[in-house]
């Protein structure tokens, strides 16, 4: 995904207007536009200057993001809030002027405030009110500038409201002003006392006031919502200190380099992901996973940039640096999904892309009706400038972003990463989850439990298995390896790899086969004592591992893996929020059911071979979204067919490139974490829009004057303030969320709740 800054957007029909643009762009296959960060993502083959020219033409501004700057630190400034100080600037300004403007209008003339005689004359004080409301209209100049051109483009957008409704009041108010000179001129002082009571220079010069201070508002709320993604950036180190030629240097993280040797003392920050290559200490992990205790790390220890050194002394080797480290990832995925859309949000994206022409066209409507019905036409014309200012398509625009954004950092502060807006509420509304065994539910590292030779002994055919299983990467070959230490192991040649069914190779002239009991069953021998045996040690949750020589059967060795602590926990926690949990594996059923009677799994598909995992999720997506949960290379193809792939941080890069959501943490509780964060997530999104469509579907017809109440345009403009406000309030909520906390949780309504299919 290309990213772009785009300028010049003031709601969210500018959003809208934007994202139509670019993707009717040839080539365009997907954009996003983020009001909330004021940021575009493009996916696509379209060149950067027909995106940027689509943009313009739309009356926008863009420019594609640079590239990723070497460190993290150096992207410090990426969020920071520029615009509420300049509309700080604006906002006291424009109350300076406005307290003047208001004293002399009401608090003169109503309450008796003490003035100069002249102002007891309403021309005078009619003229005082123009100027200081050009004054104010001048000082917030950009609503007016971006309004009206919009609308002139033909694609008007709050901005345009704001200028209207200003615009109506004080071109009515000059109109009037102009009547009373003529009629002071000619002594006609009823005129003149008649429409001094009608002007509307204050709410000519309140209406962009007001909208400033909703503006400045949302502005300040809108840079809390990222507050999780700038304290990620602020624990990227700026120094680093390398160890070269036996002395230490402290230099700009920059400089630091794939290979490098640093070292970090006591109560350092890591600066760069690593290995340990000297010394032991503990490191506080707790910035990137949300994990309290400290881990100890040894040599050959994996160390991560920003996490903190709490005790000894270490060297470390630099694997990754700069843009590539594990910090920059995490900070470049939470970008990621702030820069996407998730589905929920298309809703308010045609609503908002009509909705400034709508009310363009009510305020127009509401003028007439009024007219002909026989009111004032200072009265129909505060009916409709009402109607301009009170109509929010703000809160509409923010209700999705803010949310996704706030509980995007809320999940990365907790170790979860969602990639995209589409993932963090897609997992939520799932109703099948689907658990790769080894490594998920289990540790993924399993122990030799038992040695059972067939006429040899039992070091011969450990021997002999390990020789076979040396060139394996399987988790149970590198068990059996385990358990050689101080054993010579013999080369083998004409190694194959059977996937699903096991392996087979050439040792001085003899084939070595090894491999589950259908698989070697089938071409050799088995004692029945040893096929009991078998059966009785999948009864108990161990893998049988079968081998043979030269045609003949020589033994089983047995591995387990055991399972997680918290696997049981999560599953149960699964459950009750009424989701169906499946096991997928490629043991044999006894294996397969006793760890799934262990984790309290009451589905259990096994004997599913790598390349049939997808298969198996293609099958449970027709009874509902499922959730695919995994950590091999294997598990790649099921976590790109589910719904929603979710990788556990600890597995394979490949899985992690795959899946759509990355715990960070190798525990399987995150999980259900990630969908309880997502449930919340999804409720505060509806209260979001329940909140501007409610707002807007009575605060119009109440500025119309349906109600019997007589609103004035400054009314209108103070609530139109107080709404997107409200709704990135609301939004902050989420940081509240206890993710970890299952008392609450609910079972979803779901349809598939009676399916009990086994597959």
């Amino acid at each position: 995904m290309e990213q772009y800054n785009v300028t010049g957007m003031s709601c969210a029909a500018c959003s809208a207007r934007v994202e139509k643009a670019v993707s009717a762009v040839p080539g365009v296959q997907s954009c996003a536009v983020s009001m909330l960060t004021n940021s575009m993502g493009v996916e696509g083959t379209a060149s950067e200057a027909d995106i940027i020219k689509a943009v313009e033409n739309a009356g926008y501004g863009a420019s594609k993001k640079g590239a990723q700057a070497k460190t993290v630190a150096a992207n410090d400034d990426m969020l920071k809030d520029t615009e509420t100080p300049k509309l700080r600037k604006r906002l006291i300004k424009s109350v300076i002027v406005l307290l003047i403007l208001m004293y002399f209008s009401m608090g003169h003339m109503m309450w008796g405030f003490p003035a100069p005689a002249a102002f007891d004359n309403h021309v005078f004080l009619g003229v005082f009110e123009m100027l200081l409301a050009i004054i104010i209209m001048m000082i917030n100049a950009k609503f007016f500038t971006n309004g009206f051109k919009s609308l002139f483009s033909g694609h008007p957008n709050m901005d345009t409201l704001v200028a209207l409704g200003s615009s109506a009041s004080f071109g009515y108010s000059l109109v009037e002003l102009f009547i009373m000179i003529l009629a002071q001129g000619n002594g006609d002082h009823e005129t003149v006392m008649k429409y001094g009571m009608n002007l509307y220079f204050e709410s000519a010069a309140m209406i962009p006031t007001l909208i400033t201070v909703g503006k400045m508002l949302e502005s300040m709320s809108k840079g809390r919502t990222t507050n999780a993604l700038k304290g990620l950036m602020k624990l990227a180190p700026k120094t680093a200190v390398l160890y070269q030629d036996g002395e230490e240097h402290e230099v700009g993280i920059e400089e630091v380099r794939e290979g490098d040797i640093f070292a970090v003392k006591p109560g350092a920050s890591i600066p760069a992901d690593g290995v340990v290559v000297y010394g032991t200490s503990s490191v506080d992990e707790s910035a990137l996973t949300g994990e309290s205790i400290p881990i100890d790390k040894e040599e050959g220890s994996a160390v991560s940039a920003a996490t903190i050194n709490k005790s000894g002394y270490i060297r470390c080797r630099a694997t990754r640096v700069g843009e590539d480290t594990t910090l920059s990832q995490i900070i470049k995925t939470v970008s990621d999904a702030a820069a996407t859309k998730a589905p929920i949000a298309r809703i308010a994206d045609k609503v908002s892309g009509i909705f400034v022409p709508a009310v363009m066209a009510i305020a127009t409507l509401t003028l007439i009706g009024w007219l002909i019905a026989g009111k004032e036409f200072s009265f129909a014309i505060a009916r409709a400038i009402s109607v301009l200012v009170i109509s929010c398509p703000c809160a509409l625009g923010l209700a999705t972003p803010v949310a996704i954004m706030v509980g995007s950092g809320v999940g990365a502060k907790n170790g979860v990463l969602y990639k995209t807006a589409t993932s963090l509420e897609a997992v939520g509304r799932a109703n099948i989850v689907a658990l790769d065994k080894t490594g998920t539910i289990t540790e993924g590292k399993p122990d030799v439990t038992d040695i059972i030779p067939n006429g040899i002994t039992e070091k011969e055919l450990l021997t002999y298995a390990a020789a076979l299983e040396a060139k394996s990467e399987h988790p149970l070959a590198k068990a059996v390896i385990a358990r050689t230490t101080g054993m010579t192991i013999p080369e083998v040649t004409d190694f194959k790899a059977l996937a699903g069914n096991g392996l087979s190779a050439v040792l001085d002239g003899e084939v070595l086969e090894g491999g589950n009991y259908k698989y070697i069953s089938q071409k050799y021998e088995i004692p029945s004592d040893f096929t009991a045996k078998a059966t009785a040690l999948s009864d108990e949750g161990k893998t049988p591992l079968l081998f043979a020589k030269s045609g003949k059967f020589i033994g089983i060795i047995a591995v387990a893996d055991t399972i997680k602590s918290d696997s049981a926990e999560a599953i149960k926690e699964l459950k009750g929020m009424g989701i169906n949990v499946y096991m997928l594996t490629g043991d044999n059923e006894r294996t397969a059911n006793a760890i799934g009677i262990q984790a309290g799994v009451d589905n259990v598909i096994a004997g599913v071979l790598p390349d049939g995992k997808s298969n198996k999720i293609s099958e449970l997506k027709k009874h509902g979204k499922v959730i695919m949960v995994g950590d091999g290379i294997n598990d790649a193809p099921a976590l790109t067919t589910a719904d929603t792939g979710i990788a556990i941080g600890a597995g394979a890069d490949v899985a992690i490139d795959a899946a759509d959501i990355v715990v960070m943490k190798n525990r399987l509780t995150d999980v259900s974490a990630a969908i309880r964060l997502s449930r919340a997530t999804i409720r505060n999104i509806h209260e979001n829009l329940f909140w501007a469509f409610i707002y807007n579907a009575v605060c119009i017809p109440l500025a119309i004057g349906l109600y019997g109440i007589e609103m004035k345009p400054a009314y209108g403009a103070a609530a139109m303030a107080m709404s997107s406000f409200c709704v990135c309030m609301n939004a902050l909520r989420l940081n509240l969320v206890k993710i970890h906390d299952a008392s609450h949780d609910k079972k979803i309504k779901n349809k598939y709740q009676k399916w009990r299919k086994k597959l």
